[in-house]
């Protein structure tokens, strides 16, 4: 992810500024002011009203920008025809992937469940502040799942009305066959309507990129509201929510990917870990997959071995489509919050939490906080307070490095499988192939 800044300071820097004002008045007033007291009701409320217009312009654009990238992200598999099957396992281990990352986290956070522990009245008079229409959604959610209507509703019958209903899985369905509509139809019309999605993902980029600007004043007036209604218990609950969310990367990058390269890539993990060390260390330092992807590149072919072209096309795909850190973190702070909250998800929810956790991760952008748009939505889709998102903002900065690294690791872990008996001779050959006469 790029990094802003505001009037020569980082942007995660502002953020964290935020974080700490906003905390600090927070359990202040907690610990301190008459919770009864007037002047403090009006303050909290100010700081809640702040706080959701930030939140509503991230809504705003979650729409264009999950159909813009996750369309960019699987017609730029547009090398189909030319790579043939590296295609085709490319899209397959991304999804696979992607999903034992989302399942190790939910895991987790299930059998850990760091957001327990909050007085329940406490946190219902948090949500009848801030979130009325989350009580709605949850008497909604079905008591128990069906399957079949589950599947069926998966495909929008009318993808306006879904996007208009925040139906947020079958608008991503329906962009994910766009995207690949997008590969099979290539013609000079299909290119230049992929250079149009393009430009609208590029405007939406730009505009989440304005948006987030406003993070640390709306990071602050959260944080103020949430610890002058939770005090101390709001600090126990973030520890043991860093806690588990970096616990299940560990275990899904020191166990999953060695795994993952020694069976499915035929490759040591050891020499493969010694071979990405660079590419490791500068995700993590710049928490920017852009600016890893040339470091990937070099280790991919000097340190790993593998052919280029491969390399080349997996990792550049997979820099936008295969975003395992991102689709576990987005997993983890939707359950947490929901514990943090008390309400219980029931198992299709969370299935439906891992589905869109899983698309999310090929359709989230690279911009800074890129992924806090695809969060709040989950949120508001399972009943939970998207104000919630303000306990994790401050954090962010550390969890994304965290993420950023899993994903650039997971990246160079799916070109090392890909890249198993193929060459760049072998490549060349299947992009030369003629077509059948008549074809």
């Amino acid at each position: 992810m790029t990094e802003t800044k505001r009037g020569g300071i980082p942007l995660h820097w502002l953020m964290l500024i935020g974080f700490v004002v906003g905390l600090a008045g927070g359990l202040a007033a907690n610990f301190y002011v008459d919770p009864e007291a007037a002047w403090l009701t009006t303050l909290v409320a100010v700081a809640g009203t702040i706080g959701q217009l930030f939140l509503k312009l991230l809504f705003m654009m979650v729409i264009p920008l999950l159909f813009s990238a996750l369309v960019i992200g699987v017609a730029e598999m547009g090398d189909l025809k030319s790579l043939g099957r590296a295609g085709i396992k490319t899209l397959l281990l991304t999804i696979v992937v992607s999903g034992i990352a989302v399942v190790i986290g939910l895991g987790m956070v299930n059998f850990f469940r760091p957001g327990d522990g909050v007085a329940p009245e406490v946190a219902a008079k948090l949500m009848q502040q801030g979130a009325e229409g989350a009580a709605a959604i949850v008497d909604k959610a079905p008591a128990s799942v069906q399957f079949d209507q589950f599947f069926l509703d998966l495909v929008p019958s009318n993808v306006f009305t879904a996007a208009s209903e925040n139906q947020i899985l079958p608008v991503m369905i329906f962009a994910l066959f766009f995207g690949i509509g997008l590969v099979m139809a290539q013609s000079k019309a299909t290119d230049q309507l992929q250079r149009t999605i393009e430009g609208l993902l590029e405007v939406t980029m730009k505009l989440i990129n304005l948006f987030i600007k406003l993070a640390p004043l709306a990071i602050a007036c959260l944080m103020f509201k949430l610890a002058a209604v939770f005090g101390w218990d709001l600090l126990v609950r973030l520890a043991a929510y860093v806690a588990v969310a970096v616990g299940a990367m560990l275990i899904h990058m020191f166990v999953v990917y060695p795994l993952v390269v020694w069976i499915g890539g035929g490759m040591s993990p050891f020499r493969f870990f010694k071979g990405v060390r660079e590419p490791m260390v500068v995700a993590f330092s710049t928490a920017s997959s852009n600016a890893a992807l040339p470091v990937s590149l070099k280790a991919a072919e000097t340190e790993l071995g593998l052919p280029r072209k491969i390399a080349r096309f997996v990792l550049t795909v997979g820099a936008t489509a295969n975003q395992n850190g991102t689709a576990l973190f987005e997993g983890v702070t939707v359950l947490f919050l929901a514990q943090f909250f008390h309400i219980d998800l029931t198992i299709g929810q969370q299935v439906l939490v891992m589905l869109v956790c899983i698309l999310g991760g090929v359709g989230t952008a690279g911009v800074p906080a890129g992924s806090l748009p695809v969060v709040a939505m989950i949120l508001v889709m399972v009943g939970v307070p998207a104000e919630g998102i303000g306990l994790i903002l401050g954090v962010d900065r550390f969890l994304d490095m965290c993420r950023t690294t899993l994903n650039v690791t997971g990246d160079l872990v799916l070109a090392t499988v890909v890249s198993r008996g193929e060459s760049d001779d072998s490549v060349a050959a299947d992009a030369e192939e003629p077509e059948p006469v008549g074809a």
